[in-house]
């Protein structure tokens, strides 16, 4: 009876990893196509949770979002990543918007019963609609805009990302603080979801964007 309690944890927590990490390239893929940080041109438009999103066709954007979410996959699936933020920067490398995703297990996961997931898809596709609007809640970016991602990590998992890259050689470096500073920064609360699988929140945090 204990074993078979551990092997349903182990497999609820494989897939909350598998649906966080696949919600959060779909996420990406909208936020950057939402606020233009890439002209429209390098997107196509596709099918997601039953409703329509954005993909990118760059390669190297797209490689990119994969190495991050494949190097941070093991960690989400052991709950030691506290949140993952979209960073978007301006040509100075100054932070304008961090569209924050925290991600955190729930108390007791459960897949056993299907319409969980039914109801989890329905969560995860309001979340793309409410990105979907989110360009109506904030300033317009600069040109020139840039982006990364920025993974907030348990002090244990830091070991384990540099271990990851050594063989993925996909770098991971630690953020300097100037690229994480936006004073006077205003919060602006997009989604927050509870099921039997995942947690998380989406908000954005929005810095001044006149360059002063």
């Amino acid at each position: 009876m204990a074993s078979s309690s551990i092997h349903q944890d182990i497999n609820v927590a494989q897939i909350a990893a598998d649906i966080v990490c696949e919600f959060l390239e779909v996420a990406f893929h909208q936020i950057l196509y939402i606020r233009q940080v890439y002209p429209p041109g390098i997107f196509q438009r596709r099918k997601k949770y039953n409703i329509p999103v954005q993909m990118s066709c760059h390669p190297d954007v797209n490689q990119y979002l994969q190495d991050t979410l494949q190097t941070i996959r093991p960690l989400v699936e052991k709950g030691e990543v506290e949140k993952v933020v979209l960073n978007v920067t301006n040509c100075q490398a100054r932070p304008l918007e961090r569209f924050v995703f925290e991600v955190t297990p729930p108390v007791q996961p459960s897949v056993n019963d299907d319409s969980y997931l039914l109801r989890l898809e329905q969560a995860l596709r309001a979340f793309v609609l409410k990105i979907n609007v989110c360009d109506s809640m904030l300033d317009t970016l600069p040109q020139d805009v840039t982006f990364s991602i920025h993974v907030y990590t348990q002090d244990s998992a830091a070991a384990s990302l540099e271990q990851q890259q050594l063989v993925q050689n996909f770098p991971w470096v630690e953020a300097d603080s100037d690229s994480l500073r936006m004073p006077n920064a205003r919060i602006i609360p997009l989604k927050t979801m509870t099921s039997n699988v995942i947690k998380m929140q989406l908000y954005v945090e929005e810095g001044d964007k006149t360059g002063r």
